[in-house]
Order: structure tokens, then sequence, then C-alpha cells
């Protein structure tokens, strides 16, 4: 497959930028601060792919709070990466106090923004620690996808009020559960509002109906070719882009040594950690990903695996201002 014709509109639009290698981000999430937050790399391209996002504004993606429409949370865990989203897309993030990690992860997830740093940690989303989360006395707990039985929530339920999302549920729903958890159902369905017209507009403006983007993952020792079950996926099909014939399904392992099922238009890759980064960048350095057009036309992105492979408003909408800066864009 050769790399699309841009559309004359989009052709004016991609010359200004024709032989940049990073592109300016601007979505993220609130700091507690006037002053803008930017989530800084100095690495500007992995394996000839340009990083979208590198200097990503997080200063504004936790607004304001909401106001309560039900019960009022003043002190929430958030067991993970989802439910910390949800409270700072409703603007609730300061009353977290406090929230796991996932394993392997160097830290709070960077499109939300520096002040989430500062929240104590109480273990891993699968293992959390009950002793420390009694400590923090919160009047709520947020969890990840429902343990199975159930009887991993006792010791927790036994300190506040948990909330689990269902695992067969799709994003949308799972945040309408946490928002729901927040006492603000309603704040919770008009930010996924907002976010849905957001991804159309984005759409309109982007002409993604006439690009097939391919979204890989690679992580310590394979890869994975994301479909339209996914949280990218799915996002992709909000803003209306299309996506190769091949990924209109189910995700399915990526065969490195011949990568030819990640073709596309355009190619966003991003890591599961630093070993997913050099294990990444050795198969995007391989003869098989060099004969992809994409590659070759330069139409390959990085982005933050925090995001595309993430789950929730902000995350949502961060992938959105990704493919803003990037959809129509040539790397150098």
């Amino acid at each position: 497959m050769r790399a699309r014709v841009l559309t004359t509109a989009t052709a004016l639009a991609a010359t200004a930028l024709l032989g940049t290698a990073v592109l300016a981000g601007c979505g993220g999430s609130s700091n507690g601060t006037d002053e803008p937050n930017q989530v800084v790399r100095t690495t500007t391209a992995i394996a000839g792919a340009g990083i979208v996002g590198i200097d990503r504004d997080t200063s504004t993606a936790c607004p304001s709070p909401t106001a309560p429409e039900t019960a009022d949370p003043q002190r929430i865990v958030a067991l993970s990466t989802q439910a910390l989203d949800t409270a700072c897309a409703l603007g609730l993030w300061e009353r977290v106090v406090g929230a796991a990690v996932d394993d392997g992860a160097t830290g709070r997830p960077g499109y939300l923004g520096s002040g989430i740093a500062t929240i104590p940690g109480v273990g891993s989303p699968d293992a959390p620690d009950a002793a420390k989360i009694g400590e923090l006395r919160p009047d709520l707990i947020l969890g990840g996808n429902e343990p199975a039985g159930g009887g991993a929530a006792d010791p927790l339920q036994a300190i506040a009020p948990t909330i689990f999302v269902r695992a067969g549920d799709d994003w949308e729903q799972q945040v309408r559960t946490l928002g729901g958890a927040l006492g603000r159902p309603n704040a919770t369905a008009a930010a996924l509002d907002d976010y849905r017209q957001a991804a159309r507009t984005a759409g309109g403006d982007l002409f993604a109906g006439q690009t097939q983007a391919s979204v890989v993952r690679f992580t310590d020792s394979g890869g994975t070719v994301a479909g339209t079950d996914g949280f990218a996926g799915r996002v992709l099909a909000d803003v209306g882009v299309q996506r190769p014939p091949a990924q209109r399904g189910a995700s399915f392992p990526l065969d490195t040594d011949d990568p030819a099922a990640a073709e596309g238009d355009v190619v966003y890759v991003s890591f599961a950690g630093p070993a997913g980064e050099e294990h990444g960048a050795d198969v995007m350095q391989s003869d098989g990903w060099k004969k992809l057009s994409a590659a070759h036309d330069k139409r390959v992105w990085s982005v933050a695996d925090e995001i595309w492979h993430g789950s929730g408003i902000v995350a949502a909408r961060a992938l959105v201002t990704d493919l803003r800066d990037s959809l129509n864009y040539y790397g150098s």
C-alpha cells in the first residue's frame, strides 16, 4: 500500500510542516498552578519515527471541580489509571489521596500533569496495599476491573465503599460507572459528549475518512497490531479515521519477521516501557519494517503508550490532539 495522496486542503497544511520530525501536542491535565505544565522529551525520534506530543501542554485537561449531583466524596483512592483519569476529567484530582501504580511503571501518567506525581502510592492495581489505603482514610475507593469472585475486594470494602468496573464494558461505560461513583453522572455524560464532539470536529478538519491508520504496540518480546476492539481503535473510529482491512476487527499479534500487517497510510507505534521501546526499535530498523510504504514515506509516528493504550476521557482527548498533530503530516 502506498501512502495516500493528500487532498489540496490537507496538502497545504502538510507543506507547512514538511520535514518536521516533531510536532507540538496540546492536550493533558492540570498541575494545580497557573503556569503551563509540559511533557518534554529529549529524544525527538525513535528508529526514524517522529515523536508526537513531545511538548504536550498538560495544564488544561483537569477542569475546575464539577458540582456534586449525588454523593460528594472528599478522599478518593484510585486503583487504576482510568479511575485517576476520570477523577481528573471531573476536576476532582486534588481529592485523590492515594493511587496505585502499574507494575513496571516509573511514575504517574505524564499526560495527567505534574500534580498527579505527588499522590502517595498504594501498591499496584492488581495488589493494592490495604494497610496503606486504610491509613489514608478514604471515603471512596475506585478500582479497575472487578476481581473474579469478588473476594479480593473484601478488605477494601471494609475500609470504604469500593467500586470496580466491568471488564466486558466498553471504555465509555466504564467511565460512566466511575463518574457515577464520584457522584457526577450528568457531568460525566457531558464530558463524554464534549469529547465526542471534539472527535467529530477533528475528523472533519483532518479529512480523516481519507486516511487508513495502523496502530502497533511493542512489548519486550513481541508486538500487537491493534484492531477496532481496543481503546485506540474506538477513538480512531470516533474521529472517523479509516483502518487497513486487516485491522478492521480484533487485535492480533504482529509477525515481527514479516510485519506487513502493520502497513497503513500512516502507522502509529507505542512501546510498553523501556524494554518495549528497545525491542520495537530493533523491529523498526529491520529490512521487513523498512519495506512498509509508511516507513519509506516517513509516515510512522511514535505515540505515548499511556495514552494510546490507556482508557479515559482525558486520554481520549489527548489521542485526538495527537491525530490533529500528525495524521496529515510527513516526518523528516
